[in-house]
């Protein structure tokens, strides 16, 4: 294999290992499928012409996290689409907060496989209704697993701000899905028109067919 054909097999595979990571980064930035993919294809571009400045003092895939955030936030002020909070300011004290990891082993039918695809669909909604700033450390953090660490090394920020923010980032999105789980709880199990009419309809048919009377004779 020459040369470059084997540098672009060897790139290839950097970048099969890294590109869930750097999507989902990407896309939590932008909030748009498209501008993240394209902002992640030219983080590799410039990974790909830079390579050679990586000295390995990170680990590789915080340094392409780097480069795809830069990436994004330039995006995100030429369209500007929103106004820009720096990532490497503070907020507020250090706090944290205990959580409880629940997997679920069970196979899944295909109700239960649409109704976590309207749950995911719900939570990324209100994934991308986070400030930026806790947004990506929430994307990051709980989402791709990334270490508060390497988190806090690929954003810019300290340790303490990363946890700050994902205790926040985990707050508000509890509080957008209890306000979600309270607008629909209403609708659960609903009682519609058709569905009183058949149980009526049912009903007084089975007493017509077994000639009931209202004395039970």
């Amino acid at each position: 294999m020459t040369q470059p054909a084997a540098k672009h097999a060897a790139f290839e595979t950097l970048m099969r290992q890294h590109n869930t990571r750097l999507y989902r980064v990407a896309r939590a930035i932008l909030r748009d499928d498209a501008e993240a993919e394209d902002a992640v294809q030219d983080a590799y571009l410039q990974a790909y012409r830079k390579f050679h400045e990586f000295r390995g003092d990170s680990q590789v895939g915080t340094w392409l996290t780097r480069i795809v955030v830069n990436e994004a936030l330039m995006r995100l002020r030429q369209h500007r689409r929103a106004t820009v909070v720096p990532l490497h300011g503070t907020f507020g004290p250090a706090d944290g907060s205990a959580e409880v990891d629940v997997e679920d082993h069970k196979v899944e039918s295909p109700s239960d496989s649409t109704l976590r695809g309207e749950v995911r669909r719900i939570l990324e909604r209100r994934i991308d209704e986070l400030p930026l700033t806790f947004r990506a450390v929430f994307v990051m953090r709980d989402v791709q697993d990334m270490s508060v660490q390497e988190t806090a090394d690929a954003l810019g920020i300290p340790s303490a701000t990363v946890r700050t923010r994902l205790f926040r980032a985990r707050a508000l999105l509890r509080e957008a899905l209890q306000r979600e789980m309270d607008a629909a709880s209403s609708d659960v199990f609903a009682f519609d028109g058709a569905r009183c009419d058949r149980i009526v309809d049912n009903v007084l048919q089975k007493v017509d067919t077994a000639g009931l009377t209202e004395t039970g004779e």
